[in-house]
């Protein structure tokens, strides 16, 4: 009896009628960005868990802390298993306000086992021009655990690293004004027919040619004078314009996992395509047979087997200009599995027969 392993195979399959898409689906407009934000800091109140004495760092720090509110201690009484020295990391939205509040991320960059049950201090955090911006603060949350006893141990998900959420409060503004004149968007992923028809779907909304594209992945869209005074408005109403994205002959397999994601424009020439497997099964029997005249006397013999079987093989045409679905409903008729479709995509694409990017990860 043969047996297969159940792959999940995924294939994206355009219907007749592609559903529309908001070009703000496509793009972002430019100047309008996340700015990113770091600090360094120290959580307290773990259970334990924390920085063990070797992490120099970890109470250089805490030692500094408490010199700054007063307090001087010797360095070598300073234990800090309760202490873990981490890195904050966090978004500043664009047009945040001061007051406003965002989510950090805190990782431990010592040897803390778990930041489960920690408090961060408050801790700057500045942008790449070292000016800071947002101060961080508050208990972690952990998605994760790592309780140990007597020798033994369990972990879940990923304990040293924590959120808090709305844990940073916003302390400067990034200045930004927008040109009222002009605005400027830029595809995520390069697509010229995309680029043409967010184009033209633009212009016949607004009923003049005021989008031009400036290069393959950017379109400058001009304000009329009748809408210089609610220019937010207008560029809402831009970014909110149906059109219809084009799709991309593209392939993506993933052979740790056995998964397929094909683009339903991918097509393949003509081509044979033959698929069987071939298993051989060696087996060991060691007998043993005793000396009925000397029971003290035994005799050992061990016979090897050796059995093969081959799958027959199955010789399939593959016509010009098949798709995709129907590719796979060819070679499921001759039995390739999931993770056989692999190889066999790879030997397509190989011969020349496969139009379309195929991209391994």
């Amino acid at each position: 009896m043969k047996k297969f392993t159940v792959i999940l195979l995924v294939f994206f399959i355009s219907l007749q009628a592609s559903a529309n898409v908001k070009i703000r689906d496509l793009v972002n407009v430019k100047g309008i960005r996340d700015n990113q934000l770091i600090g360094y800091g120290l959580v307290v109140g773990l259970n334990g868990t924390g920085d063990k004495t070797g992490t120099e760092f970890t109470i250089q720090s805490l030692v500094n802390m408490l010199e700054r509110m007063g307090i001087t201690v010797n360095k070598d009484d300073v234990k800090v298993k309760n202490v873990a020295a981490v890195m904050v990391t966090a978004k500043l939205p664009a047009f945040a306000k001061n007051g406003s509040k965002t989510d950090v991320v805190v990782s431990s960059i010592g040897d803390a086992k778990s930041l489960e049950g920690g408090t961060l201090l408050m801790t700057p955090l500045s942008a790449a021009n070292g000016q800071t911006y947002a101060v961080a603060q508050g208990p972690i949350s952990v998605g994760g655990m790592n309780v140990s006893s007597g020798g033994a141990g369990a972990i879940k998900n990923h304990p040293t690293v924590g959120m808090i959420p709305n844990g940073a409060l916003v302390e400067r503004e990034i200045d930004f004004q927008m040109n009222t004149n002009f605005f400027e968007i830029a595809f995520n992923t390069y697509n010229m027919t995309n680029v043409v028809r967010a184009k033209d779907a633009i212009n016949a909304y607004i009923g003049s040619e005021v989008a031009s594209i400036t290069s393959p992945t950017s379109i400058k869209v001009d304000i009329p004078d009748v809408f210089r005074t609610n220019f937010y408005d207008f560029m809402d109403s831009v970014l909110s314009v149906p059109v219809e994205p084009a799709g991309k002959a593209k392939v993506v397999v993933d052979e740790r996992t056995g998964t397929i994601v094909m683009g339903a424009d991918v097509r393949i020439s003509t081509v044979a395509v033959s698929h069987g497997n071939l298993t051989i099964t060696i087996s060991s029997t060691v007998d043993t047979e005793r000396n009925l005249f000397n029971p003290f006397e035994e005799t050992t013999t061990e016979t090897t087997n050796i059995q093969v079987e081959e799958e027959p093989n199955k010789l399939m045409v593959v016509p010009e200009g098949i798709s995709i679905s129907d590719l796979v409903k060819a070679l499921n008729s001759i039995g390739v599995t999931p993770r056989d479709l692999i190889s066999v995509l790879q030997a397509i694409n190989s011969a020349g027969a496969l139009h379309g990017e195929l991209e391994v990860m």
